[in-house]
């Protein structure tokens, strides 16, 4: 923990949270009138000719204490992300749970006679161990061997893998994953759809080794990398073509490197989730005698082994702190199941939409095309993020959600999320819970921070068009004016930020 650090408090009162100042801000200042001081750090030069949306509400009675361009329709980008995880706290419920079984028809000794089903509501959380425990449920049920085939059910959703506004060109990376009710997370951060690809040198001039975690037939690896000199570039390649299943790893990698692990999409999210369960059975000693195939679990079925995820208030942490846009997918369709019994994009945004302007957004200002803001066809006003802002803190849910959001300057990874290394040593570090956004000419930042009078507050600052790499130091400047900074306080990005969230591309 850094000594300049400063956390807030928080004390729940009727279902809000109460904020409260930092006790010592770290060079609190004495700054001048709001307007003038916001309006002074929004005349950056990188901001001529592009769109501002800003807004400062009072976060108790919601009045306006600055706006600018706050009715502008913008591209949010994962600021979309405060819409939808509200409507699925409040549609789903904070406890909701995904659940993923495994059925079978007939059971006669260790025998199944027929088919194994393993079925899927969409769980991001199915990592190699959780599909081991399973497996490990049907062998102790006494299972040694299925006559029939394993049938992967996702038919919870509809067969749309992803949206197709999407950039094709964004498919094989881990923040773009094609959508499954029955998906496979490679790690902690369930990046569902995705899997660990791991070069691992071998002496100079031999091919370097690649390795798939967990391990699948369903991806194929083309490894033509070779292993360079000691200390030499690394040129190494990690590619899978739009709609292929093989990954291409190329070029050179250094001699005695540590191993370099990237993520991959893989095409076939389904087929991927019952290849690692198939092989978890296997290792358990559970024989599957026919193919791996796609079907529906019939409705007499019984139940052999089930698994129940974390509650959706907890799941809300890494899915906000990392901006996970698979999570906030599996969620839109999860609400058009609920809602409307189709689990497809189609059936659960206009339910979101409903929902977020049941909390004052007017119609025909906000169009979602997807559920984590990678689409560039999303728009909202920085004014109705802000009036979202301040009306969900009246939810049951709000202290958990409150939580989730990105904490500013916390270096911890699951405090700090997409946050951690920014305004660090400013009045703003631990006391501003937000969400970052940032897309090619959009970047964006909205959440909540105290006053140095306590006074709670509410801030959307959603900027498009700008010049250079995204200007995260006009959103930090802003933010910690709120907090009872200098407005110079926040110290300047570098003009070549990521296109990207950090979060996506691993660097937060």
């Amino acid at each position: 923990m850094h000594g300049r650090l400063v956390r807030i408090s928080s004390v729940v009162l009727a279902g809000a949270v109460a904020l409260t100042a930092p006790a010592v801000p770290a060079r609190a200042a004495a700054p001048g009138d709001l307007r003038t001081d916001l309006d002074a750090i929004l005349a950056d030069p990188r901001l001529d000719g592009a769109t501002v949306g800003a807004v400062v509400r009072d976060a108790r009675t919601g009045a306006v204490r600055y706006s600018r361009g706050a009715a502008a329709r913008v591209l949010p980008a994962s600021n979309l992300k405060i819409y939808t995880s509200g409507a699925a706290l409040s549609l789903l419920g904070a406890g909701y749970r995904f659940g993923t079984s495994v059925h079978a028809r007939s059971v006669s000794g260790a025998t199944v006679k027929g088919d194994l089903y393993l079925k899927g509501t969409g769980d991001p959380t199915m990592r190699a161990a959780e599909y081991d425990r399973l497996a490990a449920q049907v062998a102790a049920k006494g299972v040694e061997r299925v006559e029939g085939d394993l049938v992967a059910d996702d038919t919870w959703f509809d067969a749309v893998r992803t949206p197709s506004h999407w950039d094709p060109s964004d498919l094989q990376y881990y923040y773009a994953a094609p959508i499954s009710a029955l998906t496979v997370s490679p790690n902690d951060d369930f990046d569902a759809g995705s899997v660990n690809v791991t070069i691992t040198p071998g002496a100079e001039g031999e091919p370097a080794k690649v390795a798939l975690a967990p391990a699948t037939d369903v991806v194929k690896i083309d490894d033509r990398a070779v292993t360079g000199p000691p200390g030499s570039p690394s040129t190494v390649a990690v590619n899978r073509a739009e709609g292929g299943d093989t990954i291409v790893v190329s070029g050179s990698y250094p001699a005695g490197a540590a191993p370099l692990t990237v993520l991959r999409t893989v095409r076939k999210p389904t087929m991927y989730a019952a290849d690692v369960f198939r092989r978890a059975l296997r290792a358990h000693g559970v024989r599957v005698g026919g193919t791996t195939e796609r079907g529906r679990t019939p409705a007499r079925a019984a139940r052999l082994a089930s698994r129940a995820s974390m509650p959706l208030s907890r799941l809300t942490v890494p899915f906000l702190k990392l901006s996970n846009n698979m999570i906030a997918e599996i969620l839109v369709k999860s609400i058009g199941r609920k809602a409307r019994g189709r689990g497809s994009w189609d059936a659960g945004l206009p339910v979101i939409e409903r929902y977020v302007r049941s909390l004052g957004v007017p119609a025909g200002r906000l169009e979602m095309a997807d559920g984590s803001g990678l689409s560039r066809l999303d728009r909202t006003t920085a004014g109705d993020v802000g009036a979202v802002l301040a009306s969900v803190r009246r939810q049951r849910w709000f202290p958990a959600w409150y939580r989730a959001l990105p904490v500013a300057g916390d270096p911890d990874r699951m405090a700090g999320g997409t946050l951690a290394s920014r305004m660090r040593g400013t009045p703003a570090a631990g006391n501003v819970h937000a969400k970052t956004g940032t897309l090619t000419g959009a970047t964006a930042l909205s959440g909540y921070v105290t006053d140095p009078s306590g006074r709670p507050l509410v801030f959307s600052v959603i900027l498009n068009g700008y010049r250079g790499g995204a200007p995260k130091d006009i959103e930090d400047a802003i933010a910690i004016r709120l907090a009872g900074g200098t407005p110079s306080a926040a110290p300047r990005t570098a003009r070549t930020a990521p296109r990207l969230e950090c979060s996506w591309t691993k660097r937060c």
